[in-house]
């Protein structure tokens, strides 16, 4: 091991920076903030996961959960081209 190592042209932050991400600041409501954390603690997923989903779910930019309601239609769908 150096006893000296030489950081001048070395850069900050992640070696490897995050594809896909971007860090932002942006500010909510405390009421939001305060129903997300909460829900972030029922579910155990991370509260800024839970804001993420939520506005990919309000873009559209998500599919649509498969509800029991769903199957049924689509069920409804397949036996009646079937008669």
């Amino acid at each position: 091991m150096k006893k000296e190592y030489n950081f001048s042209k070395g850069k900050r932050g992640a070696v490897i920076p995050p594809i896909g991400k971007t860090r932002i600041t942006i500010y909510l409501d405390d009421a939001i903030l305060k129903r997300f954390k909460a829900q972030s603690e029922r579910t155990g997923k991370g509260y800024q996961t839970l804001i993420n989903d939520a506005l990919n779910s309000y873009l559209g930019l998500t599919e649509k959960s498969l509800t029991e309601e769903i199957v049924r239609k689509i069920v409804r769908e397949e036996l009646s081209d079937q008669r």
